[in-house]
């Protein structure tokens, strides 16, 4: 019973840091190429990579999670 409990809290809290990450990642990165579109090449590279090491703090979430609930 409690596993589950530790289970939904650490896919919760894991998943709440990553989701306003990108969304604040996201939304600077278009203001930026809003504002000078000659570097989008740049900024996009950026933003992409911010991205994935955001996603991957909710993967470790996730790791954790499925350890919890299978050991």
């Amino acid at each position: 019973m409690y596993s589950e409990i530790g289970i939904g809290l650490i896919m919760g809290f894991g998943m709440i840091g990553p989701g306003i990450g990108l969304g604040l990642l996201v939304g600077k990165g278009l203001e930026a190429i809003g504002r000078n579109p000659e570097a989008t090449g740049k900024i996009q590279t950026n933003m992409i990579l911010g991205m994935a090491f955001t996603e991957a703090i909710a993967i470790y979430a996730l790791v954790v999670a499925l350890i919890l609930k299978f050991v």
